[in-house]
């Protein structure tokens, strides 16, 4: 079984989120040093580029320290809210950046709230901590407070604490002393974040959003949350409307660096393309 972390990143809009990402794939090495073009990768859409946010939930992977880390970049704005929710269900921890400024702001505590529900496990990121006037301190409190607020577990309230900037490249675990890579962050994941639990019994797998390939037809991406997949294997796919349709896994593949390696089985990986015979459409969520 490889060591595997999922986390999903929760963020205010323009508090670094995506900027962390990039220096995330470069800690991984999935660019060389010095590469000109990683400039938001994640926000590939022309109006997310636009706009300056992050509107759909995008995968990647890196590997560290022999460990594969599942990076879940989701929206932080409110009006994508829905897109947020269904994306956390595929995390067992998440990252709370927060401006080391601005402190956490409304939309973080609409997200943060349903991280906590699902029990996700937190660890803090205060950014821009080199920005004049800024107040570390203060806004760790203020993260403590908000977590308490949401009736957090005292697990989820001994959360570990990352100080950095992710537009200069470095995270520290006391923002006096600044380093000159991202490294703490990763070993705090690895450290802190728990490993997907593994039940055996009949496949399940809960299904988080559609896309599409000219290739293989409509793509059901969505976690395994017990047994396992396999290619070619005949399952159910049931409806929001309590309606069953029987069909068969057409191909299965995983998130790998960048983009997605083919697979012929599936525990608790995250992407799996699924037969266009099935008719999925959006408004109905299914777990197979």
């Amino acid at each position: 079984m490889q060591k595997i972390r999922n986390i999903a990143i929760i963020a205010h809009v323009d508090h670094g989120k995506t900027t962390l990402v990039d220096k995330m794939l470069l800690a991984g090495k999935l660019f060389r040093e010095g590469h000109d073009d990683l400039d938001q990768f994640l926000d590939s859409n022309d109006l997310e580029r636009e706009r300056g946010i992050t509107i759909l939930a995008k995968n990647v992977s890196i590997e560290y320290k022999g460990y594969k880390i599942n990076i879940i970049d989701t929206p932080g704005h409110a009006d994508f809210g829905g897109e947020v929710e269904r994306v956390l269900n595929m995390a067992d921890g998440c990252l709370l950046l927060v401006d080391a400024f601005e402190g956490p702001m409304p939309q973080t505590r609409f997200v943060l709230q349903k991280a906590i529900q699902l029990g996700l496990k937190p660890i803090v990121v205060i950014n821009k901590v080199d920005k004049p006037n800024c107040r570390p301190s203060e806004v760790q409190e203020m993260v403590f407070d908000l977590m308490f607020s949401l009736d957090a577990t005292e697990e989820q309230l001994d959360f570990p604490t990352i100080y950095g900037s992710a537009k200069q490249g470095w995270m520290s675990l006391d923002w006096k002393k600044p380093e000159t890579h991202i490294y703490s962050l990763l070993d705090a994941i690895i450290e802190y974040i728990p490993a997907p639990e593994i039940l055996e019994g009949t496949p399940q797998m809960l299904i988080t959003s559609l896309d599409f390939s000219k290739y293989v037809g409509r793509i059901a991406v969505g976690r395994v949350h017990r047994g396992e997949l396999k290619e070619g294997q005949d399952v159910m796919l049931c409806k929001r409307d309590g309606s069953m349709v029987k069909s068969r896994i057409k191909e299965i593949n995983v998130f790998k660096g960048l983009g997605r390696k083919k697979s012929h089985l599936l525990n608790p990986e995250i992407y799996v393309p699924l037969s266009e015979l099935m008719g999925l459409r959006s408004e109905n969520p299914f777990v197979i």
